[in-house]
């Protein structure tokens, strides 16, 4: 299916279908409690949907309170639509079916698309809705998927309504879905009016768990059969808006929150790795994720081979059989190294493994790893996304484009699991398996939850990241010119200088900016870096970046301390560097204040 051209639905067509059809013949239906075919014929019924299951090896008998038939055509009442659960080949004969029994629509599941039948069926009127889930796109349009941080592509300034069957009042205009513009999906995507008091502000949903309709809902729930809170460790609808938020602004597909960027991390790799697993890294990272790879990680039989990122060929030369993804940052911390994101998306491609992109520094303001080929992008949410040093918190966001099932290297999400009675991730959320099982069993057993509060203050701080980022670059691109010509710096590196040897990927990968963290080498070494960061008055010497003030570190001495002389070094953190964040304040003032610490 990845040949042919891409499939592409408005709203308004959906929305029409889903409330024009009220007697839904799903053909494959399963008796197994647990196979989508049966999950999403029972969705349908609480939704308000008839459902006639049609299966040969079941004829006759009674399943969700319906008669089984045979096909179609032993149906002996009209049907609105057919869902077909079936194999693409099969789906021809089948959907030729549906036009002899006078049904309007004929809708194809996740991985269902039969262009020939689509065409015989539209020629003779009917509606065809190809490689989609009747049950995901209700749940998209009426924002039920959101709650599982999944994209739904909708701004609105309304509450959001189901697509409930109910009368047509007239013909619908199927107008083209919008897409939106950075600023308004930083201030819009994920959150609509509350349905009840008509409150605009995400309020901050300060609770533990919520209350079930019945057991039988409560089932539903805890089987992943329906979307709906459980449990504020699972899913809290303030974070739910935040999830949701920051995948529309990667452009992925769904994202899941987690307690803190490198709870994130771990998230992303418990979903993929298995005790002996192996994955690839740039050697130049975050000092805590150099530790958290090479050290924590190791303790569970994860594995990490760390490269020099300059060559793409490296990571190439690092995979072995046990691989299963490999990790870069986009703009590297502290160093602001850029990586050829596309030239690695390639090697990781080859491999059959995913690209996992941290973008904490660039934010997607000023680059989107997804449109160079990376699967996973990773956040560091307590950096630029909340924006003002005040809330802990991360993010993994998947493209849903990576197909897990193809390689056989990801049993976790193409076999069936243990967790949830042999239920298949990727069969039964296909393009966004990967964080509903990182939140499903991962942030489930493991428990690193992002607090309502924190994620109410990163959903505010986003909603200005696209002013606050042009300003954070602006700043620290004069800082890192006033820094290169003063006698007492050694060098400075910050992609945005003119001689960087980063400028054509700088270019590429980050034309609005080069960030606003970056080091420089001061002369003197270790105590000349030390004294430095001593001596300012405005930046504020701590552990953090992205804040809307102005911060310095050593690195050497703190985020990097745990690594061996060598390893700072290889990571950009050698005795003499300093690490600034540029902040919000006037340029200036910063430059006078480093003016002065560099001085004597």
């Amino acid at each position: 299916m990845s040949d042919l051209p891409p499939l592409d639905y408005s709203d308004d067509l959906l929305r029409q279908v889903l409330r024009g059809v009220r007697t839904i013949a799903v053909v494959g239906a399963s008796a197994n409690w647990n196979r989508p075919s049966y999950i999403v014929s029972r969705y349908l019924q609480e939704k308000g949907y008839r459902v006639i299951p049609v299966n040969p090896g079941l004829a006759g008998q009674q399943l969700l309170g319906e008669t089984v038939y045979a096909d179609l055509s032993a149906i002996p009442e009209p049907v609105d639509m057919v869902d077909i659960f079936r194999n693409s080949e099969a789906a021809g004969p089948i959907t030729d079916q549906a036009v002899q029994i006078g049904a309007k629509v004929v809708w194809m599941q996740l991985s269902v698309r039969n262009d020939e039948a689509a065409a015989r069926a539209q020629a003779a009127g009917l509606i065809v809705v190809m490689d989609r889930c009747p049950k995901i796109e209700f749940g998209r349009l009426g924002g039920e998927l959101g709650w599982y941080g999944v994209n739904s592509g909708i701004i609105t300034a309304k509450p959001k309504e189901a697509p409930k069957p109910k009368r047509d009042k007239g013909e619908t205009e199927h107008r083209p879905r919008q897409e939106y513009g950075f600023a308004t999906k930083a201030v819009h995507a994920g959150a609509a009016p509350d349905a009840v008091t008509g409150a605009r502000t995400t309020p901050i949903y300060q609770t533990a768990s919520y209350v079930f309709e019945d057991t039988d809902q409560a089932a539903s729930l805890f089987n992943l059969h329906s979307f709906g809170y459980i449990y504020s460790r699972l899913t809290n609808p303030t974070v739910s808006v935040l999830e949701e938020r920051v995948a529309a602004l990667e452009g992925g597909r769904a994202a899941v929150a987690a307690a803190s960027g490198h709870a994130a991390q771990f998230l992303t790799f418990f979903t993929l790795m298995e005790p002996g697993d192996h994955f690839v890294a740039s050697r130049n990272l975050y000092g805590g994720s150099l530790t958290q790879f090479g050290l924590s990680f190791k303790k569970l039989g994860w594995h990490c081979s760390f490269v020099d990122p300059h060559d793409p060929q490296n990571f190439k030369a690092a995979i072995t059989e046990k691989t299963k993804a490999i990790f870069i940052e986009s703009l590297a911390n502290p160093g602001g190294i850029v990586v050829d994101i596309e030239a690695v998306a390639q090697v990781a491609h080859d491999a059959g493994i995913p690209l996992i992109v941290d973008n904490t520094l660039a934010t997607p303001y000023l680059c989107r790893p997804m449109e160079w080929g990376a699967d996973i992008v990773v956040h560091s949410t307590t950096k630029f996304l909340a924006g003002h040093g005040n809330s802990l918190g991360g993010c993994v966001i998947e493209s849903g484009k990576f197909d897990w099932a193809k390689s056989g290297k990801f049993p976790g999400l193409s076999q069936p699991e243990p967790a949830y009675h042999g239920l298949t991730f990727y069969e039964t959320f296909g393009d966004f398996a990967f964080t509903t099982k990182a939140r499903a069993v991962a942030l489930r057993d493991f428990g690193p939850a992002m607090a309502p509060m924190n994620a109410f203050f990163t959903i505010t701080g986003i909603e200005t990241l696209h002013v606050r980022m042009q300003r954070h670059c602006e700043n620290a691109l004069k800082v890192a010119r006033f820094l290169a010509d003063h006698p007492a710096v050694d060098w400075v590196s910050h992609a945005g200088l003119e001689n960087s040897r980063y400028a054509a990927l700088r270019d590429k990968y980050l034309p609005k900016g080069a960030g606003a963290v970056f080091t420089f080498g001061v002369k003197g070494g270790f105590e000349a870096g030390k004294r430095v960061v001593e001596r300012v008055n405005l930046f504020s010497h701590l552990a953090n970046i992205g804040d809307t003030r102005s911060l310095i570190l050593h690195p050497a001495s703190t985020t990097h301390r745990q690594l061996t002389e060598e390893q700072r070094v290889a990571a950009g953190a050698g005795p003499e560097v300093v690490r600034l964040s540029v902040g919000l304040e006037d340029a200036e003032d910063l430059i006078r204040d480093l003016e002065q610490a560099l001085g004597g």
